[in-house]
């Protein structure tokens, strides 16, 4: 009995633990960075397609999806192995991309096109493309699967499509240039960030009406670099985290009341964001400075900063 403990404990000690990981695309090097978590360095560096950027983690972690957007694919990655496995066809130049809880469709922005297309990954087939605006970029899919989001830049719109029927059920006006589109947990609130107009607009779904909107200020920023991009919402619906762009910071606002509480100075160029396993921590892509920022959720602070790649843009996560 004694050696079974013991046994057993040694066990338990040596027992390999697994950090999760930040997976982060780099525009202009044609490469992903992977971040360990634990230990906040980069151990591995995988060549991809040209101009990576939207990139997102299948439901449950085993496949990694990537916008290729020069090479005008989606590409199919295994994240253990870091290989390509296949590639969907996409539509011309896909810059963001949103799967559906079915893990089956994948909602594409052709900005080029003015389509949204929808690609089964399973059979790798384009099952359906949609008409939007002009320039479309934010993606988005609501948490119950009935509702896809395109955010047109040029037309300054938000279009809501419904995944049964692929028509488009509603267009809502938002600020110049919306580049990205983030639903709550609950689905209850969308929120879309408009670059040029400088503010966030948040709608409730049930209706597709306006519930608020926000504007930023920051001390010593002119108001023209305050350019609201990626979007990332708490799961307790506390915090929002919105990624200001060339003004270097990323707003920490109040979810209910949509205040701004505080301004986080990040890197250079602040494009979008991922949080680990428990909010815990918040990385930010920081286009121009080549690296990530590491946010303490809990302090609100920056404790670290990763150089990667050149232009880091997408960030996504997997435990």
């Amino acid at each position: 009995m004694r050696r079974m403990l013991i046994t057993m404990l040694m066990t338990t000690v040596c027992a390999p633990v697994f950090a999760g990981e930040f997976w982060i695309s780099n525009e202009k090097d044609n490469t992903i960075s992977v971040i360990d978590e634990a230990t906040l360095e980069i151990t591995r560096t995988i060549e991809v397609g040209k101009r990576p950027r939207g990139i997102i983690f299948s439901k449950d972690f085993s496949l990694v999806y990537l916008c290729a957007s020069d090479s005008d694919t989606v590409q199919v990655i295994d994240p253990a192995s870091g290989k390509v496995l296949s590639e969907l066809p996409s539509g011309e130049d896909p810059e963001q991309f949103a799967l559906h809880p079915d893990n089956r469709h994948l909602y594409i922005a052709n900005e080029d096109d003015a389509i949204t297309t929808v690609v089964d990954v399973l059979e790798r087939k384009v099952v359906a493309q949609i008409d939007v605006g002009i320039e479309p970029e934010g993606m988005a899919v609501s948490p119950d699967g009935k509702i896809s989001i395109t955010t047109s830049e040029t037309t300054n719109m938000a279009h809501w499509i419904d995944t049964a029927t692929h028509e488009i059920i509603a267009n809502t006006l938002v600020d110049q240039r919306p580049r990205h589109a983030e639903y709550n947990k609950d689905g209850s609130e969308l929120w879309v960030s408009s670059e040029i107009g400088g503010t966030v607009t948040v709608f409730n779904t049930a209706g597709q009406s306006e519930k608020g909107k926000i504007a930023f200020e920051i001390k010593g920023v002119h108001r023209d670099k305050i350019q609201p991009v990626g979007i990332k919402l708490t799961s307790d619906s506390k915090y929002a985290f919105v990624a200001l762009g060339p003004s270097n910071h990323v707003a920490v606002v109040d979810a209910a009341t949509r205040e701004v509480l505080s301004y986080i100075l990040v890197g250079r160029r602040v494009w979008h964001m991922a949080f680990n396993a428990d909010e815990s921590m918040l990385v930010t892509t920081n286009g121009v400075s080549g690296d990530v920022t590491v946010i303490d959720v809990k302090a609100l602070q920056p404790v670290k900063s990763i150089k990667v790649g050149r232009f880091p843009w997408g960030a996504a996560y997997k435990p």
